[in-house]
């Protein structure tokens, strides 16, 4: 019999299309990527056409092997790696190191792809394959090639002219910009103060509010009204003036129609994720990737989802076919516009090909594949199938009525109020937005009212307001600015994030993300000396270049010497005519209190202080607070308390993750501990049963628990603990383990007790 082999990424993805091939089928897993660039400098050779020199990833040399050995018996290779750029790298790498080994001798090899992990689906592209696509294949070995080029020039210049262990990405530096530029628009805003003024009124027993509008004929603005004196004149002479009624001048009554968005894409599903389930990009991607490849429902694994990397909002025919009897079964007739709804992509080198983020069968509720999920796996699809669903239904009537009150002869105040009719596809679902403040009037009911009717006024309000800095980027609001701005591609946002904090240069506080010291000094230099390279409307040229690789319009190579030469030129030209100095030191138009010499902003080891150009002779130094003002950092004794070792007092000192307590006998005595005390979480020890346990926070920053008795008690665990007694093995507590596969869910930390119960992490 003839036997075919099939190589997909995962043994997942694996596992849920073997029950779609008949027994002369054999599918394996090649584990993700199979080779990457050497890691050291030379993998990519300029000088020879930019040859690339590959090696076998490590960790996947036994899962290679074995697709060799399987290949050798098989009479022809069916590569199913993901439809994008880099699963038809994958699958030319597997061609490769196949044609290597001499197992592709007078075999067949071809190229089948799919959108989505259904039975109907992977037959018809088994059944219609064609050859691996060098053009998809050269656009990724341009990108890999200019990442490489970019961090193995860059990185060590930033070594040498900032620190070690810094490093610089195409994409990851404009993404840095973008957040050190907001902050620093948030530190030079100027807060302006400005003035509004409302009504309280009544009539036909409803009370309800209105905005002054017109003021002694003139029309009022934002910043009419900016001084407490002229607010408090104005709020009595329109107190005077209206002597307790209002006049009802016009009432403006408008339907309007607000319409159903696109279904998802990677980057609005990455967005929605961040907004709706406080998920991160990378935590979406790897539910969505879950739900791909193929979820056991009971009757064997199905692909839940279609393609999760895609940048069309296209639907199938035959899946809106299927939405549009579900619509009519579940939500009535009345619900189904007439026509299906068609829309356009907005992404300039969209792939039409592909498909938007739906649900492989939308007659597969939230509620029916639920027990199979883990909670995120069932937050994200139920998700995705109201989005698909409301897509395809009709718009949503609004009703809205606008009046004017007329307070005397020449001032006027507005009213706003709106309702909702009839609620069409927000019966299943609504986008949520970012850093928007909620609109008063959205769902406000104003009493029914006619010209002419007068309306009890029953107070006038003076309100002082202050304009707000632009909010730091969350994770939602930066992929957005990203996609905007052409930076990268909605595939790379997650790894894109993930660098910036990986790396140091951001900490994300509160959901927003904030620079550090080192991410403004790395940004500083880049856009100083590289300001071609971090430039947005450069880095998103190049990806529409890298586009047009993959569509056979452009030849990679001569794309790759048009950015090469001037790159490497400048890079060094900076590492001869900089000096560290330049990059890490920056004046200030101030002098040294000790000895006249100017002072200078400079990176420290940790972060950056105000310190003496007179150094080492003059030792002069003080932080930078936030207000600018003159702080030493000469330590900080803490009233009260002593060293519990030595006796002597302790002090406020600076260390790689903040401020900490240390004792003034250092080096003598090496006593610390942190500045606050550790979060109590009540749970008592199970080992010494005298304790609590604590939340503490390791060298490396890892949040653990342990003890409170310690060093008498050594008990620890990295995994929140429960004050839940083990069921199985009466272990006093149990501990939440979140994990990529099964979501959140209790385990008992006894080590010889395998107890586990999955839970929603709410």
């Amino acid at each position: 019999m003839t036997k075919n082999l099939v190589i997909v990424e995962s043994p997942a993805k694996a596992k849920t299309i073997k029950k779609y091939l008949g027994t002369g089928f054999e599918v394996m897993a090649s584990y993700g990527h199979v080779r990457d660039l050497l890691p050291k400098k030379g993998a990519v050779d300029p000088d020879n056409h930019f040859a690339m020199r590959y090696e076998l990833i490590e960790k996947n040399t036994k899962h290679v092997t074995a697709i060799v050995t399987a290949m050798k018996k098989a009479d022809a290779l069916y590569l199913a790696t993901d439809p994008d750029r880099e699963g038809e790298a994958i699958s030319w790498h597997i061609q490769e190191i196949l044609q290597e080994k001499k197992a592709l001798k007078n075999k067949g090899v071809h190229r089948v792809v799919f959108y989505e992990i259904t039975r109907t689906a992977v037959q018809a592209a088994i059944n219609n394959p064609r050859a691996v696509s060098m053009e998809l294949v050269n656009a990724q070995q341009a990108r890999r090639a200019l990442d490489y080029l970019v961090g193995f020039n860059l990185s060590p210049l930033l070594w040498k002219k900032i620190r070690r262990g810094l490093s610089a990405g195409r994409v990851q530096s404009p993404a840095l910009r973008l957040i050190v530029e907001r902050e620093e628009e948030i530190e030079k805003f100027v807060p302006q103060e400005y003035w509004d003024l409302t009504a309280d009124t009544e009539a036909h027993k409803q009370a309800f509010t209105a905005k002054l509008s017109v003021y002694k004929g003139e029309k009022q603005e934002q910043f009419s009204i900016t001084q407490t004196e002229p607010a408090e004149k104005a709020k009595q002479y329109l107190l005077k003036a209206a002597n307790g009624k209002l006049l009802v001048t016009k009432v403006d009554k408008k339907q309007r129609k607000r319409n159903p968005i696109a279904p998802f894409i990677t980057s609005t599903l990455q967005q929605e994720a961040a907004r709706k389930l406080g998920f991160t990009a990378q935590r979406t991607m790897r539910t969505a990737q879950q739900l791909y490849e193929g979820i056991d429902t009971g009757g064997g694994a199905v692909g839940l989802i279609s393609y999760m990397r895609t940048d069309s909002v296209n639907l199938a025919d035959e899946a809106i076919a299927e939405i549009r009897a579900l619509i009519i079964d579940r939500y009535g007739k009345e619900n189904l516009p007439d026509e299906p709804r068609v829309y356009k992509t907005k992404a300039k080198n969209a792939q039409e090909a592909h498909e938007a983020i739906r649900p492989t069968s939308v007659l597969r509720t939230p509620d029916a594949v639920k027990e199979h999920l883990s909670p995120e796996q069932y937050k994200l699809y139920d998700l995705i199938w109201k989005r698909t669903v409301a897509s395809q239904m009709i718009s949503a009537t609004i009703d809205t009525v606008a009046v004017d009150l007329q307070c005397g002869q020449d001032s006027y105040f507005r009213a706003n109020g709106s309702v909702v009719t009839d609620p069409g596809f927000m019966r299943v679902y609504q986008e949520d937005m970012d850093d928007t403040k909620n609109n008063p009037d959205e769902d406000r009911m104003l009493p029914p009212l006619t010209e002419g009717e007068e309306v009890k006024l029953l107070d006038i309000h003076a309100n002082q307001h202050f304009t707000e800095p632009p909010p730091r980027y969350s994770e939602a609001s930066l992929i957005k600015a990203l996609e905007e701005y052409g930076i990268g591609r909605p595939s790379t946002y997650a790894s894109i994030i993930s660098t910036l904090q990986t790396r140091e240069y951001t900490t994300l506080d509160q959901k927003r993300f904030h620079p550090t010291d080192v991410g403004r000094i790395v940004n500083k230099f880049l856009t100083q000396y590289f300001t071609q390279y971090v430039d947005y409307g450069f880095t998103a040229g190049l990806e529409d270049e890298l586009d047009a690789v993959a569509r056979g319009e452009k030849q990679w190579v001569p794309l790759l010497t048009e950015f090469w030469k001037p790159f490497k030129k400048l890079v060094d030209d900076i590492l001869e005519t900089v000096q560290r100095k330049d990059v890490t030191h920056e004046a200030l138009d101030e002098k040294c209190p000790d000895c006249g010499k100017p002072l200078s902003i400079r990176l420290g080891r940790y972060n950056r202080f105000i310190g003496c150009t007179g150094y080492p002779e003059c030792k002069y130094t003080r932080s930078v607070a936030d207000d600018k003002a003159e702080e030493t950092v000469a330590p900080e004794l803490v009233e009260g308390r002593t060293c519990p070792k030595c006796g002597a007092p302790l002090q406020i000192k600076v260390g790689r993750y903040g401020k900490f307590l240390g004792c003034t006998s250092y080096p003598d005595c090496k006593h610390i501990e942190p500045l606050q005390k550790p979060k109590d979480t009540g749970v008592v020890c199970p080992e010494c049963s005298k304790g609590t346990i604590l939340q503490r926070k390791s060298r490396n920053g890892k949040i653990f628990f342990s003890c409170s008795e310690y060093p008498k008690c050594k008990y620890a665990l990295w995994n929140e603990p429960v004050a839940t007694p083990c069921p199985k093995c009466a272990w006093p507590l149990l501990s939440k383990k979140v994990t990529k596969k099964r979501g959140t869910e209790l385990v008992c930390p006894n080590k010889p007790c395998d107890f586990s119960k999955q839970v929603d992490e709410e």
